[in-house]
């Protein structure tokens, strides 16, 4: 197995190719500081002044005047054509947490495509953020602590059944498939929401607004039945 490109004690804000804001970027360098961008991300990184740790992709979208400037001992040719660039960086980072920016995107196909490498990378501990929402793959247990009436939807990208407590429609005796039953705009009814499932497929969707709830609970989730939790993130300096 080869190892990590990037590896890093402290959180990796990952960029992508699609659109975020300079808001966007200071909220998840305030949690997750190693700047690192697939491909034609490391442009957006460049044009909102910060100068990627590492770019990691085939290097199709990379601007020539951002080859130029980014150091090449920063640039990491992955030139396989069979996963995404979003699937490339993802695999090629360990670290407690990554929180990726440019990716839910413009494009109906490449936002499909992020939510599939979520659940095909869960063992990243990877939230996509959007510009309303996040959304990450679910551990086979979380504990979040969100406040009622607050929504919470589930996704499921492959068959995959549950038990919840929390929610005004409890989860249990569900086969949830993305061809059958989905999960979408739930909402939560107490201030501490437990989910388990039996198989990996299932996306967790909550407001943007509880990003620092998704992280809390994530990295506390053990990755499978059995795992201690893992080492919390060391923490970033909070920007103003």
């Amino acid at each position: 197995m080869k190892s990590p490109i990037v590896q890093s004690t402290r959180g990796v804000t990952l960029a992508g190719g699609g659109p975020f804001s300079g808001r966007d970027l200071k909220l998840a360098l305030a949690r997750a500081p190693l700047p690192v961008a697939a491909d034609g991300g490391a442009d957006r990184l460049l044009r909102l002044g910060v100068m990627p740790e590492a770019v990691i992709g085939d290097m199709d979208s990379l601007s020539v005047g951002a080859r130029a400037e980014i150091p090449v001992s920063r640039q990491h040719l992955v030139p396989e054509q069979m996963t995404t660039d979003f699937d490339k960086a993802l695999r090629s980072i360990e670290a407690p947490l990554v929180l990726a920016l440019g990716f839910a995107g413009a494009r109906l196909d490449h936002g499909l495509a992020a939510f599939a490498t979520l659940i095909a990378r869960v063992e990243r501990r990877c939230i996509l953020i959007g510009p309303k929402d996040l959304a990450f793959a679910a551990p086979p247990r979380l504990e979040l602590e969100l406040s009622p009436g607050e929504p919470l939807s589930l996704f499921p990208l492959a068959e995959v059944t549950g038990r919840s407590e929390g929610l005004e429609w409890p989860i249990g005796g569900i086969t949830f498939a993305p061809n059958g039953m989905i999960g979408t705009s739930n909402r939560v009814t107490a201030g501490r929401v437990v989910l388990e499932f039996d198989a990996r497929g299932m996306l967790v969707i909550l407001p943007r607004r509880r990003l620092d709830a998704a992280i809390r609970a994530l990295q506390s989730a053990p990755l499978s039945p059995g795992q201690p939790a893992p080492s919390p993130a060391r923490p970033a300096a909070r920007g103003g």
